[in-house]
């Protein structure tokens, strides 16, 4: 790739994360500052009002080791995020394709569109995910308004796939045939489980799984169990303190 491409995304994932103008958080109850800072912003450490990601910069550098990575190494398959929020990683995954020149890979999105489910009691650690739905105000985002923020980089085209729906519905007959980097950003155990079980088939010897809510123990609980179930002993890499991933081995 040209220098004109590094330059091209340098600035892109400056832009989704908006470290240039620096928006305002929007507070909740687990970060309650209302000011913009640079630190929390390059941990992915507050609900940004206006960015289109809220993983921060060091999250979606990680996107971008994974998925140049896959690329460099000729790792066959697609990139998926599941669990999208406004859709600025899978616009910046749609963007790192198009620097490299890359017509026959896709990015999907899944993601319900409408927030966090109120799962109820299912036997697994529930204080986290019985409070995320209650923000739903803020995590629940349209599809139309994800499609809206991919035209606005000029990167929403047929390589740009939407599975909408809940990921116990739309999983197990998502159309995606290989995946070269899985990015799984759903928070709950279910949410977890249900995309590593459905997913991790589909990824390529060599791709890269990305679990961005590690810190939280319910998602910890479905990473560990679906690891030892499946004897996955490829090594946990952190990204910062609340996130890591692994390779695939062959």
């Amino acid at each position: 790739m040209e220098a004109s491409g590094q330059l091209y995304l340098d600035l892109l994932e400056k832009v989704v994360t908006n470290m240039i103008y620096g928006d305002a958080p929007t507070p909740n109850a687990w970060v309650p500052e209302t000011s913009f800072t640079r630190e929390h912003r390059e941990n992915g450490l507050d609900w940004p009002s206006t960015a289109h990601t809220m993983v921060g910069l060091k999250r979606i550098r990680n996107v971008r080791h994974c998925l140049e990575q896959a690329l460099a190494d000729g790792v066959a398959g697609d990139f998926i995020e599941t669990g999208v929020w406004r859709g600025g990683v899978c616009i910046f995954a749609r963007g790192i394709l198009k620097a490299h020149g890359v017509s026959d890979r896709r990015v999907w999105l899944a993601d319900s569109f409408e927030g966090i489910p109120d799962t109820g009691p299912d036997g697994h650690p529930m204080d986290q995910e019985m409070a995320l739905h209650q923000s739903n105000e803020v995590l629940g985002v349209s599809m139309e308004t994800v499609r809206d923020n991919f035209a606005r980089y000029d990167l929403l085209d047929d390589q740009v796939q939407f599975l909408p729906g809940w990921f116990e519905d739309t999983l197990p007959t998502a159309p995606v045939e290989k995946l070269a980097v899985m990015r799984l950003d759903g928070d709950l155990y279910s949410s977890t489980m249900d995309a590593l079980v459905n997913l991790y088939p589909k990824l390529s010897p060599g791709g890269f799984v990305i679990i961005d809510d590690y810190v939280i123990p319910a998602c910890r609980k479905a990473v560990e169990e679906f690891r030892e179930t499946e004897g996955i002993e490829d090594p946990l890499e952190a990204i910062d303190d609340y996130s890591v991933f692994w390779r695939r081995g062959a």
